[in-house]
This record gives C-alpha cells, sequence and structure tokens, in this order.
C-alpha cells in the first residue's frame, strides 16, 4: 500500500510501475515447457509456446522410427511379416523393453505394437536394424527422412530415443512428422492409436493417456528422460476435423496428459479464433537457434525420483499451467460456445474406455486358432516361470525362516552348529540334541519354562538368527 501512494494518481503509469514491482516482489518459478497445437489437414498453427525451442525428443523419437519402417513397407522393401531377429545390441538396451533373448524372432508387425504400445526400446534397434541394417545406417534414414519433411530442427542418432548427444528436435517438428504419418500413412496409422497390448499373460496399457478417455483421441505417442522431462504428441478428431497437440517438458506424465486434452480442447471448442492474429502454418514457425534445455535437474534429483521410462508413477497435476488451462477451458464453454464436457483432469484420472487387448507374439504371424495357441502357450510359459520363481524362493525361504525355530525343526543334522549356536547359552539343554530333536513339542514347551531356566530367554531366540537371514536374504 505504501507504494500506492508513492505513486502520482491519475498517472497512467501507475499500473505499470505497480505490476512491475509485483513482479519483482513476488516472482513466480516458470515450468519449462513447449507447447503446439496445429489442424492436421492444413498445418494452421492455433497456438504455440516455445514451439521452435529445441528440445530432446526421448520416445517420441519412435512416430519417426514407425514412420521410416512403415514407408519401407509401403514401398515394398519388406512387408509387415517379415521376421526380424533380435540382436545382442536390440537385447541388451535399456528398458522399457519386451526383454526377449539374442535370437528371438518377430515379425515388424509386431515389433511396431510392442514399440508404440509399451515404448519398448529392443523392438525400436530390432526394427532399425532390420530395415536400416543397424543403429547408425537407419539413423541416416531418419535423418534424410526429417530433411525430406522439413524437420529443420531435427537429428537423430538412435531409434529409440534414449540419451544421446546430438539427438534433438521441437515441438514444430514434431507436428509435421505427425501430419505426414497421417498424410503418407493411412492405412497404417492404426499402429499411432492402439489402447493396448497383450504378450501372454502380461498386458501392457497405451502411455498415452488420451487413448480411451478423452473423446476422438487417435494418436500418437509418449517419451521421458530426465533431460527432457514428460513428452507428448496427441492427435484426436472431432466432428472431422482433427488436431494435433505437442507437450514437451511435462512434470509427470499425468500433466502431460492433462496439458495436451487442455491444448485440443481449447482448439476444438473455442471459436475465438478470429480475436487472436493469425500464426500461419507450422512449416511457416521460425526456428530458435538455441540449446535445449536440460530438465534433469527438476525431473530427476534426489528429492523427486522418476522413472528410468514412460512408465509414470501418475503423478496428478498439479501445476499452475495446468489449472490455468482448466480456466480456460471452463470460460469457453461458459460462455455457450460449446457444451460443456468433464475437465480434463477429470477425463485423465478416470479409468479408460474398456477395450481388448491386441495380442502380440513371437514367431511367424499367426492368425486363428494358431494364434489362439501362441498366446495361451506364452501364457503357460508365464505362468511355469512363475512358479518356478516362486518354488525358488520357498525353498531358500526354510534356511532364513526355519532358522529361527531351529529347535523346533525336524532337520537338526542339516544344521548342528546352527542348532548349537542358536542355543550356545543353555548348555544343559545342548547335551541332548537328539532327544530335543525328537521332541517337538518339548522344545516347545521348554521354551515356556518346562526344563532349563534360560528357556524363557529363547522367544528371542526367534530373533536370535537374524544374522542368518542376513545372508538368505
Amino acid at each position: 500500500m505504501q507504494l500506492l501512494r508513492l505513486l502520482p494518481r491519475h498517472s497512467s503509469m501507475n499500473w505499470i510501475l505497480l505490476v512491475a514491482a509485483l513482479a519483482v516482489v513476488t516472482p513466480r518459478a516458470v515450468q519449462a515447457e513447449a507447447l503446439l497445437v496445429v489442424e492436421a489437414d492444413t498445418g494452421k498453427v492455433l497456438q504455440a509456446d516455445n514451439a521452435t525451442m529445441p528440445w530432446y525428443p526421448a520416445s517420441v523419437t519412435k512416430i519417426m522410427t514407425a514412420y521410416v519402417t512403415l514407408k519401407a513397407v509401403k514401398d515394398g522393401r519388406l512387408s509387415l511379416d517379415t521376421l526380424l531377429t533380435v540382436s545382442p545390441v536390440a537385447a541388451s538396451e535399456s528398458p522399457s523393453k519386451m526383454g526377449f533373448p539374442p535370437g528371438t524372432q518377430v515379425t515388424v508387425d509386431n515389433a511396431l505394437k510392442m514399440m508404440m504400445v509399451k515404448s519398448a526400446n529392443d523392438m525400436a534397434v530390432v526394427l532399425a536394424e532390420g530395415v536400416g541394417g543397424s543403429i547408425d545406417g537407419f539413423s541416416a534414414m531418419m535423418n534424410q527422412t526429417a530433411a525430406r519433411l522439413g524437420m529443420t530442427q531435427t537429428s537423430y542418432v538412435n531409434p529409440n530415443g534414449l540419451p544421446a548427444d546430438g539427438q534433438i528436435t521441437s515441438a514444430r517438428d514434431l507436428a509435421i512428422l505427425a501430419r505426414a504419418v497421417i498424410r503418407d500413412l493411412p492405412e497404417y496409422e492404426y499402429f499411432m492409436h492402439i489402447p493396448s497390448i497383450r504378450y501372454g499373460r502380461r498386458v501392457t496399457q497405451n502411455f498415452n493417456k488420451l487413448i480411451g478417455r478423452y473423446p476422438g483421441a487417435d494418436g500418437f505417442k509418449t517419451g521421458f528422460i530426465c533431460a527432457s522431462g514428460y513428452n507428448l504428441v496427441a492427435s484426436a478428431t472431432r466432428n472431422g476435423k482433427r488436431l494435433i497437440a505437442v507437450v514437451l517438458g511435462a512434470s509427470s506424465g499425468q500433466a502431460r496428459a492433462v496439458r495436451a486434452a487442455q491444448l485440443l480442447e481449447r482448439g476444438f471448442g473455442n471459436g475465438l479464433g478470429w480475436l487472436k492474429p493469425s500464426l500461419g502454418t507450422v512449416d511457416s514457425l521460425v526456428p530458435i537457434d538455441a540449446t535445449p534445455p536440460n530438465l534433469r535437474e527438476e525431473m530427476c534429483n534426489g528429492k523427486r525420483k522418476r522413472p528410468a521410462t514412460d512408465e509414470d508413477a501418475d503423478v496428478v497435476a498439479t501445476n499452475g499451467s495446468a489449472s490455468s488451462g482448466e480456466t480456460a477451458v471452463t470460460f469457453f464453454t461458459a460462455a455457450g460456445l460449446q457444451p460443456p464436457m468433464a475437465k480434463p483432469a477429470d477425463l485423465m484420472a478416470a479409468a479408460a474406455v474398456p477395450s481388448e487387448p491386441v495380442p502380440v507374439y513371437t514367431g511367424p504371424t499367426k492368425t486363428g486358432a494358431a494364434l489362439i495357441a501362441a498366446v495361451a502357450a506364452e501364457a503357460q510359459k508365464q505362468a511355469s516361470a512363475k512358479r518356478g520363481k516362486k518354488s525358488k524362493i520357498a525353498a531358500k525361504k526354510p534356511d532364513a525362516a526355519a532358522a529361527p525355530k531351529a529347535e523346533a525343526s525336524a532337520k537338526p543334522a542339516a544344521k548342528p552348529a546352527t542348532v548349537r549356536h542358536a542355543n550356545a547359552k543353555p548348555e544343559a539343554a545342548a547335551t541332548k540334541p537328539a532327544a530335543a530333536a525328537d521332541r517337538k513339542p518339548a522344545a516347545k514347551s521348554a521354551a515356556v519354562g518346562d526344563k532349563p531356566a534360560p528357556k524363557p530367554a529363547k522367544p528371542k531366540a526367534t530373533a536370535k538368527p537374524k544374522g542368518e537371514t542376513k545372508p538368505a536374504g
């Protein structure tokens, strides 16, 4: 208030100075973020914030991997049924991945589904080696394609988006790529919006939370590395109009989904385009010559642990940008410009519309009864492996879990030293190990005070073999 008294009255500079002063007094943390919304058919830009800022793509790289692969299929250089082999290089990739051992064969079709839904890094390399001969050869094809499409800010080093020097893109370039998929590969576009896949007993939901939640959602891919934050290229169609939204640098998987839904909602429903100056087309956006922001400290510092992959911990979006988006959507609907709809945050928090997972499998293409049998066989294999794992754990447990009850064990001869050690204090009790072993209940009753006086302390003997449980665990 003192600041107001110091300012001359009736001055047009009053409010300018006041706003500037408040901005200094109450600084606001800004979330590094790039946003873009374009019309899919025309390329018209509806909203752009940091749209030409260079950014680390993370797994949205796989949109280009899918594009190059499917173009090769369309051009007849291979087919969706072509068998590819998992190499040691592919098998060694970091998660997310399918985890198949080297030598496993998988069709192009199944590799694409696993890559786009599970964001499998090993499948991206399988496709790269199958189409381009090697990671370097395929990366060269990716860069040639990017140049042909006009993605002037993009360079690729690998097919999956794992951290690498020189792996860079921008929201602008990703929107250009999404438009190319829609325009050039309409017959294969279903790979971009599969809700879930089933491999044996394991079902994996698409990390793109808009699929099955936001009305009309039909693409594309998510991505995350510490340096990039949470990225998403999304699309949706409503009343024959299709929009593409790009979100880079969101704070969580939930936040990027909410943000994309807000952007799409504005694009579909605001009807206030005439109030804004024309932003031109996505191709005409002027690139910024800058270094990509590195969000590692924000995303992956010690206080805020993050998963190594797109498998987000479902952190609810609570940043200021998300809430401001809700206000904007509410304003548009309250103005009567579009019928009210559930808020984006509510849509993303809801369960996805139920759908039948698409089966994926290894080996040659299968259909009908052969496909059903293959899925059942893999499910049985996984169940057996799980039982075997449980059996191994159970087999190890008696060494640790039964050790506290060494006196009650029916196998005293197996660990005589252990039994003596546990009963080292009451020597009298240790003089007749055979009798103690033969009398299981007697050992317990002695612990209650039946024979030697030190035995009442033996409930602590249950906790004594902690030293034995450590090696077992």
